[in-house]
């Protein structure tokens, strides 16, 4: 299983231009911004439905609406992109490669 649960939008990639590794390394930080809101976000979404799954079970009334859950997903996903530590950015720069080498 993979660690990533990401779909990368490679639309506005040239995979003809990508021949070398660095081409691919150069195209995988462009889309590494990105690719760590969209993890950030996967990761918000998930923590609010546990969350509230959480709280429900305890017996708590949520009157939360749509705009409050995407407000929340938004933000972690920006949070994520800006406190990435160099390790969880190297781990996702190697899966876009990856995944560039697999969409070529």
């Amino acid at each position: 299983m993979n660690k990533f649960e990401i779909n990368l939008d490679f639309s506005n990639v040239d995979f003809s231009s990508l021949e070398t590794e660095e081409d691919f390394q150069t195209e995988a930080r462009k889309l590494l911004p990105q690719a760590l809101v969209k993890l950030g976000e996967s990761v918000g979404e998930k923590t609010w439905e546990e969350l509230h799954k959480n709280l429900k079970q305890g017996g708590t009334k949520l009157n939360s609406s749509q705009s409050e859950k995407r407000k929340f997903i938004q933000e972690t996903g920006r949070s994520y992109q800006r406190k990435a530590s160099n390790r969880e950015r190297q781990e996702l720069e190697a899966y876009i490669i990856e995944q560039l080498h697999q969409h070529k």
